[in-house]
C-alpha cells in the first residue's frame, strides 16, 4: 500500500469517527428534556431548584436586545444598551452539566451590532464569535455549563466598542449551581431561603463647558465624548441595578429575621468591595467558584473586575441593612449602595441601647 492510499484511508477513518461522534453528541443532547426558563428583571432570580437529580436538561432562554434612553440619576441620561430592557441584564440560573440554548434577538429598530460573551461558556470567545447580530437579526447559541459558579456575560462586538457597550449597561450574570447544591468546607449542604442579584454599573457621562451632564439623541452622537471620559478611568456614576437609588428606599430588597439570603454581585468592568452594614458574609465565594469551599465570616470581600461573586447571610435582627461597596466615596457620593429591609423581632442579647443620647453630666 503506497503512502497516498494510506493517508486517504486514514482521512476517511478520521472523518467517519468524527461524524459518528458528532451524531452521538447531537443525539444525546436531542434526547434530553427541554425546559424554557422565564427570565425576570433584577434583583430577582427566575424560579429554580437548588438541588437536582437525574440527567442534565436543555434550558431554553430568550434575550431581546433593547437600546433605550434611561435616566440614571435626576436629570442625567444615557443611551443604554440592554439585554431584555434592564441594567444589568437578567440572571440565568442552570445547573452544572445543563445545556443553555440562548436565542439572542437584535430588533430592526436597533442602531448597532451586538453579541454576547458568556464567561461560563467554553470556546469562540465565550460565544461572542458566534452571536454577532445586526439590527433585524437573531441567532441561537447552545453551550454546556461545565463549571459551577457565578459568571458574568456582556456584549463584546470588538475593539473600543467592547468597553463602550459594557459601560452602557450591556452586561449581566449567569449562575451555574452544583447539581447537589452549595456546600461548606466539610461538604455540608448550604441552602438559602431567598436570593437577590445585584449588578454594579459604572457610567462615564461627559459634561459640557458649564459642568452640566450632556445628553445625546443617538448612541453614536456621544461615542467620542464618552471615550474621552472613559480613558480617565473615573466614573461619573457607580450604581446598583442601573440607576442611582435603584435598590434603596421604596426599591429596597425585603427579607425577614431568620431568612438565609444569597446575594449575587456582578461587576463587568471594575473591582468592588461589598460590605453588609450590620451583617457579615457567613459564606462567601469571592470569585463565584462554587466548586471550591467558601470563605467564612467576612466583614467585606472582593468582586474582581469582569467577575461575579456570591455571599450568604442569615439575618438575625430587624431593620434596614445597607449593602454597599466599601470604597465609601463610590458608595455614598457616586451611588453604589442598596438597602435590605428586614422585618422581625429585635434580640437584645445581640445588641441593646443601654442609654439613649442625653446631655453630658
Amino acid at each position: 500500500m503506497n503512502i497516498k492510499i494510506a493517508n486517504q484511508m486514514l482521512f476517511i477513518l478520521f472523518m467517519a469517527v468524527f461524524s459518528f461522534s458528532n451524531h452521538v453528541l447531537a443525539k444525546g443532547v436531542d434526547g434530553l428534556e427541554r425546559i424554557t426558563q422565564e427570565l425576570v428583571a433584577p434583583p430577582f432570580l427566575p424560579k429554580h431548584e437548588q438541588v437536582v437529580t437525574g440527567p442534565p436538561k436543555v434550558v431554553q432562554i430568550k434575550m431581546v436586545i433593547e437600546e433605550k434612553d434611561i435616566e440614571i440619576a435626576p436629570g442625567v441620561f444615557i443611551n443604554a444598551f440592554t439585554f431584555n430592557g434592564s441594567v444589568p441584564g437578567p440572571i440565568i440560573v442552570v445547573h452544572q452539566g445543563d445545556y443553555v440554548e440562548l436565542t439572542l434577538v437584535n430588533p430592526t429598530k436597533s442602531t448597532l451590532l451586538h453579541n454576547i460573551d458568556v464567561h461560563a461558556a467554553t470556546g469562540a470567545l465565550g460565544g461572542g464569535e458566534l452571536t454577532m447580530v445586526a439590527p433585524g437579526e437573531e441567532v441561537i447559541l447552545r453551550f454546556k455549563a461545565t463549571k459551577a459558579g457565578v459568571f458574568i456575560y456582556h456584549c463584546a462586538p470588538g475593539g473600543s466598542m467592547i468597553p463602550w457597550h459594557v459601560v452602557h449597561g450591556m452586561n449581566g450574570a449567569i449562575m451555574v449551581l452544583p447539581r447537589d447544591g452549595l456546600k461548606d468546607k466539610d461538604g455540608k449542604q448550604i441552602k438559602y431561603t431567598k436570593a437577590f442579584y445585584i449588578g454594579e454599573q459604572d457610567y462615564y457621562i461627559p459634561k459640557d463647558k458649564h459642568g452640566k451632564y450632556k445628553r445625546y439623541k443617538t448612541p453614536m452622537d456621544g461615542f467620542s465624548d464618552e471615550l474621552e471620559v472613559m480613558k480617565t478611568l473615573t466614573p461619573s456614576h457607580i450604581v446598583f441595578n442601573g440607576v442611582k437609588g435603584g435598590l434603596t428606599g421604596e426599591n429596597a430588597m425585603q427579607a425577614k429575621v431568620g431568612d438565609t439570603v444569597l446575594l449575587i454581585h456582578a461587576q463587568a468592568n471594575r473591582p468592588s468591595y461589598p460590605h453588609l452594614i450590620g451583617g457579615h458574609g457567613d459564606y462567601v465565594w469571592e470569585r463565584g467558584n462554587f466548586s471550591d469551599a467558601p470563605l467564612t465570616n467576612l466583614q467585606s470581600w472582593v468582586i474582581s473586575a469582569g467577575s461575579a461573586g456570591a455571599a450568604i447571610y442569615t439575618f438575625k435582627q430587624p431593620g434596614t441593612y445597607v449593602y454597599l461597596s466599601h470604597k465609601l466615596i463610590e458608595a455614598i457620593l457616586l451611588g453604589a449602595a442598596a438597602h435590605i429591609k428586614v422585618s422581625g423581632e429585635w434580640d437584645n442579647d445581640l445588641m441593646e441601647q443601654i442609654k439613649k443620647p442625653s446631655p453630658i453630666k
